[in-house]
C-alpha cells in the first residue's frame, strides 16, 4: 500500500497472494486502525485501502528500500536526493488529498460547491476512448435544498505543482464521461485543491466561475 497499491487485487498481486488470502490480515489491519478503507464514489463494487498513519507510509516507501545507503557514513543527503520524488508520490501526495477531503467534509461552506456536502470520497471513471482510468482526488455529492445525493464537485489535489488550465480540462473530461454515463452534473463544479497555487489562467477561469481553486490559505483558514 505504500508502494501505491491500494485494491485488494493490487496489494494480493504485490504480495503473491489470492485476493482472498489476504481479506483476513486486511480486516485485522484496519480493526487495528492501522488501514483506513475507502469506498470508491463512482464504482459501488470498489474499495481501496490506505495506511491511516503518514509515518508509516514514510517508512515503508522511502527508508526501506534505502537502508544500505543510510547506513552509509553521509548516506542520508544521498539517499533523500535519491528519494525525494517517491517522498512526493507516494507519501505527501496521498495525505494532502485526504488532508483536502477532510477539509471539503468538516470546513467547506455551502456555498462553495452550491450545495451541503454530505459524502466525499475519490472516484475513478474509464476513459474507454483513451482506454485509461482517470481518478478524482475530491468527489462531493451533497444536498441541495431537499434533494440529496447530488454530485456537486469533482477535484484534483496537488501538493507540488502550479495548476494549470491543463488540471482544470482533465476534471471536464471526467465530468462527460460520468454525463455519457447518465449521472447528473448539471450542478458539479470542477475544483483545484494546490500546495503551490494556480497560473494566471486557471485564476482567470476562477474570476468566471468556470472552477472553485482551494490553495492553503483557503484550506487552514478559509471555507
Amino acid at each position: 500500500m505504500a508502494g501505491g497499491d491500494r485494491t485488494s487485487g493490487g496489494i494480493a498481486s504485490a504480495v503473491g497472494r489470492k485476493a482472498t488470502d489476504i481479506s483476513l490480515p486486511l480486516s485485522v489491519l484496519k480493526n487495528c486502525g492501522l488501514l483506513t478503507v475507502e469506498p470508491d464514489a463512482f464504482r459501488a463494487n470498489r474499495t481501496t485501502y490506505h495506511v491511516a498513519e503518514p509515518l508509516i507510509t514514510f517508512h515503508h516507501a522511502v527508508v526501506r528500500p534505502e537502508t544500505a545507503l543510510l547506513s552509509r557514513r553521509r548516506g542520508a543527503a544521498r539517499m533523500w536526493e535519491h528519494s525525494r520524488a517517491t517522498f512526493l508520490s507516494k507519501v505527501v501526495g496521498p495525505h494532502f488529498e485526504r488532508l483536502c477531503r477532510e477539509w471539503v467534509e468538516w470546513h467547506a461552506d455551502p456555498a462553495t460547491f452550491g450545495g451541503m456536502p454530505i459524502q466525499v470520497a475519490s472516484g475513478t471513471v474509464a476513459d474507454p476512448v483513451n482506454r485509461t482510468a482517470l481518478e478524482a482526488d475530491v468527489v462531493v455529492h451533497g444536498a441541495i435544498g431537499q434533494d440529496q445525493g447530488i454530485l456537486l464537485s469533482v477535484g484534483e489535489a496537488k501538493w507540488h505543482k502550479v495548476m494549470n488550465l491543463g488540471h482544470l480540462q482533465r476534471l471536464r473530461r471526467i465530468l462527460e464521461l460520468l454525463e455519457a454515463r447518465g449521472v447528473d452534473t448539471r450542478h458539479a463544479r470542477p475544483a483545484c485543491y494546490s500546495g503551490a497555487g494556480f497560473d494566471a489562467e486557471l485564476r482567470a477561469a476562477e474570476s468566471r466561475g468556470e472552477v472553485v481553486l482551494v490553495d492553503l490559505q483557503r484550506l487552514y483558514h478559509g471555507s
